[in-house]
């Protein structure tokens, strides 16, 4: 009889060392100040006294890619949606003042690729290095019967830093306060189901070009990476008069921003303030999707929210856009009143 071993069941022990030897360097690249060893312990260390800090409070943020791996997967590429992984979680810490120190990863599949997992690796390495934060360890689980063939799923956990006096949770926010958007790259990694759908009953091919940006493939398009607002949000905060931050993910502007405003106020938002992408449209239009799911499914164009002091306005939007952000003033903070907490005017598009 056969003798039943590891590599038989599906699991290739050899490919999975090959993998963390080839990753090496990435990780590398990301150090930062405050990092001690390097990959292969069975624990990251980190020094937050070497990275700076004097009476720090950590800020932890874990989350993963979605669906949008489904579209990875269909067009075999692999190499941005490490970036949103990052994204994701790194956007969730700035909104709290907090610098991004370091991030892990766990990458699960049901048979390892390496040419691939080095691709899905390299976009974290830069997502990382994006962020300014050190991509430390993680974790790859062969998992033969879970996972179907060529199928895969990827969870990140962030770890970052305030001082303590600095810390942002959006007490501070009042009537008046202005509201400063930061254009998206896209469609970031919200949606996919409804998007996947979408280009399922429409019948198109992620390899052909797409509807809404003929100069690319429908994949490439939508494989559009998530915009890492780090560098610029930071800066931003140490200008000061930033009193909160909401980055818009799954819920759009409708769920994200009232998670930052105090009790009693509300966001009077301006819809026709700033330019739609193309691919929004076409959800709208050729999708078929109603106005009001759009803006609460997707970031329609606006990937962070900055609440700002009148006074400091001016000053924080010349600084974003001397850091390469698209900036727009949505509009302002206002009491709520019986109405919701976040009021889109301008009327559909």
């Amino acid at each position: 009889m056969a003798k039943r071993t590891y590599r038989a069941a599906g699991v290739d022990i050899d490919a999975g060392n090959s993998l963390v030897e080839a990753i090496k360097p990435l990780a590398r690249a990301t150090a930062r100040a405050g990092v001690v060893g390097g990959l292969g312990g069975f624990g990251a260390v980190f020094d937050l006294k070497a990275a700076g800090f004097r009476d720090p409070l950590l800020v932890s943020a874990t989350d993963g890619v979605g669906t949008k791996l489904k579209v990875a997967i269909a067009a075999g590429r692999h190499d941005t949606v490490g970036i949103d992984l990052v994204a994701m979680c790194v956007n969730d810490l700035v909104v709290q003042g907090a610098e991004p120190l370091y991030f892990l990863d766990y990458y699960a599949v049901g048979r390892l690729d390496p040419a691939a997992g080095r691709a899905i690796v390299a976009g974290i390495a830069e997502g990382c290095r994006r962020a300014g934060c050190a991509l430390v360890g993680g974790e790859t689980a062969e998992m033969p019967g879970l996972y179907g063939e060529g199928d895969y799923d990827l969870a990140g956990f962030a770890v970052g830093a305030v001082e303590r006096e600095a810390l942002i949770d959006g007490s501070d926010v009042r009537a008046g306060h202005r509201l400063l958007g930061l254009a998206s790259s896209g469609l970031h990694s919200n949606g996919f189901s409804l998007v996947r759908r979408v280009v399922a009953d429409l019948g198109l091919d992620y390899a052909e070009p797409a509807p809404f940006e003929p100069a690319r493939s429908l994949a490439e398009a939508l494989l559009e990476p998530t915009r890492i607002y780090v560098m610029p949000c930071l800066e931003a905060i140490r200008l000061g008069g930033v009193h909160a931050l909401a980055h818009i993910t799954g819920g759009g502007l409708p769920e994200n921003l009232p998670r930052v405003l105090p009790p009693g106020l509300a966001a009077e938002i301006d819809t026709t303030a700033w330019p739609r992408p193309p691919v929004f449209d076409w959800l709208a239009e050729a999708g078929e999707v109603p106005a009001d799911d759009l803006y609460r499914t997707f970031n329609a164009g606006i990937g962070m929210v900055l609440v700002v002091a009148p006074e400091a306005e001016a000053a924080v939007r010349s600084l974003l856009e001397r850091a390469g952000e698209t900036v727009h003033a949505l509009g302002a903070v206002a009491p709520r009143g019986e109405g919701p907490a976040v009021r889109l005017q301008g009327g559909a598009r």
